[in-house]
């Protein structure tokens, strides 16, 4: 009786000590994103964002709101003049901070067309510096207004090729259903 609860000890004290280091490894993304009070700028579509380091590894967030939306339940994300906040956990990326963003609407729902101002990002981690990094975007996510395209790739890396980051292997995906 005593070694079996000496091996359930040991076994329970082994694994907390392995969900502390893996929680380590995780950082906190904040996301701000703003959209325009234009008219009919909101939107009901999915929208996604690969956030990049400078080494082209990436934190893959496939739906934001499922994600992290912090804005409360019944709340309507990602409409005309809103300031939409998220947050959640995702792995740390190298020490590299986000420097390049790719921003996707899935293009679904009956308003299916998006401008959007802006996304802010925040980074922060256990053993991590903290990195704030904000992307204008100014562009509507629509097939039906121009640029009609559905995603925004901002680039501000140093040195990194925009058409380079679609293709890099290093990744991180986060769909909300891990979450």
């Amino acid at each position: 009786m005593a070694l079996n609860n000496l091996l359930l000890c040991s076994f329970l004290l082994f694994a907390l000590s392995i969900v502390a280091v893996s929680a380590d490894e995780d950082c906190v993304y904040t996301l701000y994103v703003r959209t325009s009070t234009t008219f009919k700028a909101g939107t009901d579509s999915i929208i996604s964002v690969r956030l990049y380091n400078a080494y082209g590894e990436y934190v893959e967030i496939r739906n934001l709101e499922t994600w992290g939306g912090l804005m409360g339940p019944g709340y309507n994300y990602f409409e005309r003049g809103n300031l939409d906040i998220f947050s959640g956990r995702a792995p740390c990326l190298s020490s590299s901070p986000i420097c390049a963003l790719n921003l996707t609407s899935d293009g679904s729902g009956p308003g299916s067309s998006w401008y959007c101002n802006y996304v802010e990002v925040t980074v922060t981690g256990v053993h991590a510096r903290c990195s704030q990094q904000q992307f204008t975007i100014e562009q509507w996510l629509s097939v039906k207004v121009p640029p009609y395209e559905l995603t925004a790739i901002r680039n501000y890396c140093p040195s990194a090729d925009v058409a380079d980051l679609k293709l890099r292997r290093h990744r991180h995906r986060f769909e909300s259903a891990v979450i």
